[in-house]
């Protein structure tokens, strides 16, 4: 289950995937097969050599691309690879936000 985002965050994100643009998402998500894990982040393009080029510089594979729907296909990030991704591409914005502010 997705949530966290706006739907202007949604939309920005698919025109980019649609455009050809290495786009990032991050959102809250829950799954219990990754425990300890609370975001995901979403990188798309519709470009598939271009994401899995972009992807093979992190020691992703080409086909672990999420292609099952037809106009966004995408790496799904989490856990410490997430974080180390996101701060190589200087996008920690996308998982800031989500940290959980300590009182």
């Amino acid at each position: 289950m997705a949530f966290g985002i706006k739907r202007e965050e949604l939309k920005q994100w698919k025109q980019d995937v649609a455009e050809g643009k290495i786009a990032f998402l991050t959102h809250y998500w829950l799954d219990p097969r990754f425990p300890g894990c609370d975001t995901v982040t979403k990188v798309g393009c519709c470009d598939l050599d271009r994401l899995a080029a972009w992807g093979e510089q992190y020691g992703l594979r080409r086909e672990w691309i999420d292609d099952r729907r037809d106009d966004y296909p995408h790496f799904d990030l989490f856990g410490e690879r997430q974080r180390m991704i996101l701060e190589a591409e200087q996008q920690t914005r996308q998982l800031d936000k989500f940290v959980r502010k300590k009182a």
